[in-house]
């Protein structure tokens, strides 16, 4: 289905969300209609900011607006979607379209596995209402199903179309770039290289299988690695916890700025524990490019003044190698916490692979290592 179909029978003027593969035809649509736009698209931080976000919409309006999501946010709504939207509390309607990694029968990545399998079931449990979109869906079908919808939303009720890889498709070509000309994948050849023997926690999408693929180009052991495949903005407090309970080994986080920012609160909790042998880099692209390239609000954010707020004693932000380099060195021969800024081009090779070690087997090798 046409995504301008798809949009035209939900009759929404206002979408916010957080970027999804699934969405990618969504995504473009509304970045090359709207852009970011205060008044019909933001991208928020995570998706329970985003569905306070649209609460808040519908309280000035009285309008419906549209969230959307991977299903790995589903996580992340639960606690608004039930102690603020349910209609036992202030009955806000809202419609949710969300994307299904892992669908059952369908080869996924292994961290959308299990969230695939339990994607309608935690719909159910939260009471909201779904229908699932997939590439054989025709728009009378969807309209039919909106028309049924509106008599639960009028309810101060939520509904939800799951959308199935291919279900939307979307002509216009949309390209997201910066300014900025350090390659990602060369950057963490850099980390590596300065790190030596140390445990690297790296986070979710393109930065993890870079990582990956750097080990495997230098035959260099995976063991040092931690891949956060899943759990996207908790690489950094994985770090944490390994650093705050290994104190004799210097712990790297390599962050994304999209990471970064869908749980900035743990910043803070770096900031305030302060582990001495923790170097966190956020490698900033202003973009969630692992599912697309729409941007984030990094670009706009002096991340360096907040790391220095949260209580960092050492912050900085770097825009090309040489500077990277002499920072990285510095962060390796020091003894205090601190955040290293990469500024970053948009954009990975196309025949980036991804980890070939199973998840289990990638936590068994690290901790063993850890325990060396």
């Amino acid at each position: 289905m046409k995504v301008e179909s798809f949009v035209n029978i939900l009759g929404a003027d206002f979408y916010t969300g957080v970027p999804d593969s699934q969405l990618k035809a969504l995504c473009n649509y509304l970045m090359h209609v709207y852009g970011i736009d205060p008044h019909h698209h933001i991208i928020a931080a995570n998706e329970g900011n985003c569905t306070a976000l649209a609460a808040g919409y519908h309280l000035a309006t009285n309008k419906v607006p549209v969230v959307y999501m991977q299903n790995s946010g589903e996580g992340n709504i639960i606690n608004p979607v039930a102690s603020l939207l349910n209609d036992k509390v202030y009955a806000i309607p809202m419609i949710f379209v969300i994307g299904w990694r892992g669908e059952p029968g369908v080869h996924d990545e292994p961290q959308h596995i299990y969230q695939g399998e339990v994607t309608l079931k935690l719909l159910s449990d939260m009471d909201i209402a779904h229908f699932v979109v997939g590439p054989d869906t025709t728009e009378d079908e969807l309209a039919v199903q909106m028309n049924a919808f509106k008599a639960i939303l009028d309810a101060g009720k939520d509904v939800a179309f799951v959308i199935r890889k291919g279900a939307l498709s979307y002509s216009e070509k949309v390209v997201y770039q910066n300014h900025f000309t350090m390659k990602r994948e060369e950057i963490i050849q850099h980390i590596v290289r300065v790190s030596g023997e140390d445990p690297i926690v790296s986070t979710t999408g393109k930065a993890s299988r870079e990582l990956f693929e750097t080990r495997e180009s230098n035959a260099q052991a995976h063991k040092y690695d931690f891949l956060t495949v899943g759990s996207m903005g908790h690489s950094s407090s994985i770090a944490l916890g390994v650093a705050l309970n290994k104190p004799d080994r210097k712990v790297w986080c390599i962050d994304g700025d999209g990471a970064a920012l869908m749980h900035l609160g743990a910043m803070a909790v770096l900031g305030a524990n302060k582990p001495s042998n923790l170097v966190h880099i956020v490698i900033n692209n202003g973009s969630h490019e692992t599912v697309g390239g729409m941007p984030t609000v990094m670009n706009q954010a002096d991340l360096v003044g907040i790391a220095s707020a949260c209580g960092y004693p050492r912050a900085v932000s770097v825009d090309n190698f040489e500077n990277l380099d002499r920072e990285l060195n510095l962060a390796k021969s020091s003894n205090e916490l601190c955040l290293i800024e990469v500024k970053c081009a948009i954009g990975a090779r196309d025949n980036l692979g991804r980890p070939t070690i199973p998840a289990i087997k990638n936590k068994k090798n690290f901790m063993d290592f850890l325990a060396e």
